[in-house]
This record gives C-alpha cells, structure tokens and sequence, in this order.
C-alpha cells in the first residue's frame, strides 16, 4: 500500500496537476484576502483575525478537491488499468486508502502554504501577536477535516463512473449539498423538532464549531464518520464490478 501511495504522491508532484492545485489554491485566496477591495480582505477588515480565509478556503476547496479526485478511479476504468491496479496483491480497501492518503497529502500541502497569511496577520496585530490563536489553529483542524470530507466524497464520485467530467459533477453537487445544503433546509424550518438535527447533518455546523477554537469530539466524530462512509460506499462501488 506504501508503494502505491508513494507512487501516487509522486505522480502529483512530478507532473503540473499537484502544482497547479496549489498554485490556485494559495491565488485565490491571497488575491481575496490581500489584493481585491472586497469583504475578505484582511488589511480593510479591522481586526487581526485569519476568519475571511476561513469562509472563503471550503468554497475553494468545493471545486479543487473535486478536480483532484475526478480521474482517481474514472481514468483507470477508461483506459482500462483498473483491472490491472486490482490485480495487484492489495485489497480493494488498501488502493483505495492509498489513493485518499495522496490526496490528503496535497491538501495539506496546499495549507501549509497558508501559514504565512498566520503569520502576516499575527504581526500585523496592534500589537503584535494580538489573534486568536485557540481559534486559528481550531479552523485550521477543522479545514484539515472538511478538505478530508470532501476528498472521500470526491473519491467515491470518481469510483461510480468512467468520465472524469461526471466524477467531478457529481463530487461537485455531493459536497456541495453535504456542506451547505443541510444548512438551507434548517433554515427552512419544516420539520419542526427535527431541524437541529438536520443541520447536525452537514458539515457546515461541524465546521464552524471547530472554528471557534473548541474540539469537540462530537465534531471530530463526525468527520470520521463521513470520511469513513463514503470510502466504505467506494469500495462497494469498486467491488460491485465483480457481481
């Protein structure tokens, strides 16, 4: 499982797909948070506080993270390779973990990056060191686990169908809906007694309560359950082209 890990990390970094993720990452939300006159930019928004990264990251990763997974398993079955990658002595669950921990891999290398806005803005601080760090480092985590979350998503997406473009369309509407689309029906109240627990539901609510600098296992259970079902759905996908 290491060999293919390592194979797939290094099939990121040794072609522009790994790069370009980054880049458009980190361009993004320097050009939001430090450049355009907007409501995330950090020099106009009066406080030191890395809180506008924080809402802006999950809608960039909701359409990167999809583009990362799309040809996970969807080019192998179109070039027919997943035959092969599956006849290697690995379960279908230790490729599959391989392919998700590459990927993990390059979100986090897409957030380290980041840590230079931490810094700016902790010196930027009257005075300086003057922020939140409980809750930056808490958003941080929760990014961590949300990029996780949408990986596995992703993951799945990819596993359903041989076209890269209907893997990253369908990861796109999954996490979509799982990160805000529970949220829209909450605030529909319609279900009276059980709209809490529809918001529980999605990521969002999880996400911003880790965001606050408090880990609550609640909300890392959460995460690990979501991340664990949908790599428990992509393996039934994979394993369903034996029935």
């Amino acid at each position: 499982m290491f060999t293919l890990l390592k194979k797939e990390v290094k099939s990121f970094l040794s072609s522009l797909i790994g790069y370009i993720v980054i880049v458009v990452f980190l361009l993004i939300n320097g050009l939001f948070l430090w450049v355009f006159p907007m409501q995330f930019n950090l020099l106009d928004f009066g406080y030191a506080s890395l809180d506008n990264l924080f809402m802006l990251a999950p809608f960039v990763f909701l359409f990167l993270i999809p583009a990362i997974t799309m040809s996970f398993f969807a080019d192998e079955k179109r070039t027919g390779t997943i035959e092969l990658l599956m006849t290697k002595p690995l379960s279908d669950m230790q490729v599959i973990m391989a392919k998700y921990l590459a990927g993990l891999a390059l979100v986090v290398f897409a957030l380290i990056p980041t840590l230079i806005y931490y810094y700016s803005v902790y010196r930027l601080g009257l005075p300086p060191g003057n922020i939140d760090v409980g809750g930056t480092w808490g958003s941080y985590l929760g990014l961590l686990f949300l990029g996780a979350g949408f990986l596995s998503i992703g993951l799945f997406s990819s596993s359903v169908t041989n076209n890269q473009i209907v893997a990253f369309l369908l990861s796109l509407f999954l996490c979509g809906f799982v990160y805000i689309g529970f949220e829209f029906i909450y605030s529909f109240n319609l279900f009276g007694p059980i709209d809490l627990f529809i918001q529980q539901l999605g990521i969002s609510a999880h996400y911003s309560s880790m965001s606050r600098g408090v880990i609550d296992s609640r909300d890392v259970l959460y995460f690990l359950s979501l991340i664990a079902l949908f790599l428990l759905l992509t393996k039934v996908s994979l394993e369903s082209r034996k029935w």
